[in-house]
């Protein structure tokens, strides 16, 4: 039987996929699109981290998602959604967008912006299980609640204001200054990633 030691594995930020076309400049930290690594397919469930650049005026028109969580969290600009559930919404930085995609949901997303730049991370969880019915959540998570701390902003349970998420995770978010230092004990049997 063999035991597996390792206690904590680290992806160079520079060692990510990169897709770059005109409006998008996105950076993949696991395999999406053109980009496949088979030692980065995702961690756990967390199947998906992009760290997308989106030009003015430009986005994803219509596309459709099935079975995923898909998390959007805006750190600089705005980005407009639309989704075939009638939401539609402006998502800025320190919200939290949940998409629950589960039996199927088409959305938009776009930079309203004539002139500034939009910044967004995207994250893909799987799903605790299978043809959940579609659904939508924003809320806001104002600066002071982050600076210098962990902020819970997505949870199964929805506790402390987050959103809520069918999987069994805990996403923090944290603004961090030079010399800032945020403890966090991971607890036996269960995991942790860090972007």
């Amino acid at each position: 039987m063999s035991q597996n030691t390792i206690t904590h594995l680290i992806h160079d930020r520079n060692a990510r996929g990169h897709a770059k076309m005109g409006w998008l400049d996105s950076y993949h930290t696991f395999s999406f699109g053109s980009f496949y690594d088979p030692s980065r397919m995702g961690f756990r469930s967390l199947r998906v981290i992009n760290d997308d650049r989106i030009a003015p005026g430009a986005g994803f028109p219509t596309h459709s998602h099935r079975d995923m969580e898909i998390l959007t969290y805006v750190l600089e600009g705005a980005v407009e959604h639309k989704d075939s559930l009638g939401t539609g919404s402006v998502i800025r930085p320190g919200d939290a967008q949940i998409m629950s995609a589960g039996t199927g949901i088409s959305h938009s997303e776009f930079n309203p912006s004539p002139t500034e730049p939009l910044h967004l991370l995207q994250i893909w969880i799987l799903p605790d299980r299978e043809g959940i019915t579609p659904r939508y959540e924003q809320k806001s998570f104002p600066l002071e609640e982050k600076r210098g701390k962990l902020r819970l902003i997505a949870a199964k349970d929805g506790r402390d204001g987050a959103v809520t998420i069918h999987q069994d995770v805990d996403l923090y978010t944290s603004v961090l200054e030079s010399g800032d230092v945020v403890n966090y004990q991971v607890k036996s049997g269960r995991y942790a990633w860090l972007q």
